[in-house]
């Protein structure tokens, strides 16, 4: 793919807020594979096995081996000509403590249990995270924990109307996985992120973005290095419902049932 996919990129967009910054670096050369690999140089980051991180061609990966496992045991990221390498690389640099986490928990569980047809829980949980999440933060106060249940139990007007005036006060949408992203690039009504909940004091959404970024990538990677990941612990979060994210946001909006879906009830059969 020619890099002219770069010019397709709206760097406008709240969801890629997450990214802005690094993103205006890359692309401040000309070769913005080669600016990520200074970047990344420059920020001193590296694997958990210590060593530097870079960012190399596709074909430098062997025939055989597992991507997360070649980056645990190298530090070269494979990363090819396309959106989905692009915004991977922006993200290893915008939350390099959280990357290094996941890459740790996919290989250990690619050791322990080898490449198979299908992933065992813990991988897949780390998988639909690298590539979807996205981080829902919020203030720990009664009504912020009201909007979360609110939107666990898909009671979208509630949430989204009716709390409205908690975002970008009280709650923040951080965007997280690259598949996501690059989903966004052309985005559609129904895309939706698997959102991870951050419960935050006041003094969070005082900071400004870096100071931002880097408590949720320390957070979220401490919380990642205490305990295996399980697709219980996301909830679903349809993009275009996040406060400002999309025009005429408005009751006929949030009752488009395609979108905005009923929770799932479980039947239990009483015979």
């Amino acid at each position: 793919m020619s890099e002219n996919f770069l010019h397709i990129i709206d760097w406008s967009r709240p969801w890629l807020r997450s990214i802005l910054p690094v993103a205006q670096k890359a692309l401040a050369q000309p070769d913005w594979r080669a600016q990520i690999n200074q970047l990344a140089q420059d920020a001193s980051l590296i694997n958990q096995r210590n060593l530097p991180l870079q960012f190399v061609p596709q074909a430098l990966l062997p025939a055989q081996t597992a991507y997360e496992s070649h980056i645990a045991a190298t530090g070269q990221v494979p990363t090819r000509e396309n959106l989905h390498d692009f915004f991977n690389a922006l993200v290893w640099l915008s939350f390099p403590l959280i990357k290094r986490q996941l890459n740790a928990l996919q290989a250990a569980q690619i050791a322990d249990n080898g490449i198979q047809q299908t992933r065992g829980k813990a991988r897949d949980a780390a998988t639909i995270f690298d590539e979807n999440a996205a981080f829902l933060v919020v203030q720990n106060t009664e009504q912020g924990r009201l909007l979360v249940e609110q939107l666990q139990h898909h009671e979208w007007q509630a949430a989204f109307l009716q709390q409205r005036a908690l975002f970008g006060t009280q709650a923040e949408v951080w965007c997280f996985g690259h598949a996501l992203m690059e989903k966004l690039v052309q985005p559609y009504k129904s895309i939706t992120a698997h959102a991870m909940v951050v419960f935050t004091e006041a003094d969070f959404f005082a900071l400004n973005d870096d100071s931002k970024r880097q408590c949720l990538d320390q957070h979220i990677a401490q919380r990642l290095s205490k305990r295996s990941l399980s697709t219980s612990d996301f909830t679903p979060l349809p993009v275009a419902g996040v406060p400002g994210w999309w025009p005429e946001q408005d009751a006929p909006f949030y009752a488009d049932a395609s979108v905005f879906r009923t929770r799932r009830k479980l039947n239990f059969d009483s015979k």
